[in-house]
């Protein structure tokens, strides 16, 4: 248990900024940071929404696996992260049933904001890279990659 949780740190987080602007520091140009540790972190050039993913092997997954930018629309990219985030946030509030070493946290997750292509691109992704990394289901058919 100890082994899976060392190896196994997960930080899925979408939240609104504060007013403040200290926070990150992203190029317009370049809306990705991938800094070393296996994190990537999004956010977008107004600082409105970020994600942060910590999970290792995440990073690499989503250089050589994940299907390029742009080959899902967005609102397939919103209709598909509504169902997987529904379900996460299910099941961490049942840690008795779901392992709660998987799902540490809800994500904050709401279908009338507008986070943009690269949020819900990267979100999407992380989903299909947990559900195939710890064979978990989360809705529906899960592409195996």
């Amino acid at each position: 248990m100890k082994k899976i949780l060392s190896a196994l740190v997960i930080l899925l987080t979408i939240a609104a900024c504060s007013t403040s602007k200290n926070t990150v520091a992203v190029n317009p140009s370049d809306k990705t940071s991938i800094a070393v540790n296996d994190t990537v972190r999004i956010a977008n050039d107004s600082l409105e929404y970020e994600v942060i993913i910590i999970d290792n092997g995440f990073s690499t997954w989503l250089a050589s696996t994940a299907l390029p930018r742009n080959y899902y629309s967005l609102s397939y990219l919103e209709n598909k992260n509504y169902l997987y985030v529904t379900e996460w946030n299910n099941r961490v509030l049942q840690p008795q049933r779901y392992s709660p070493n998987l799902y540490e946290m809800t994500i904050d997750y709401r279908p009338n904001i507008h986070y943009g292509y690269e949020v819900n691109y990267l979100i999407y992704n992380y989903m299909i890279y947990f559900q195939n990394t710890y064979k978990q289901k989360l809705a529906g058919h899960v592409p195996i990659r």
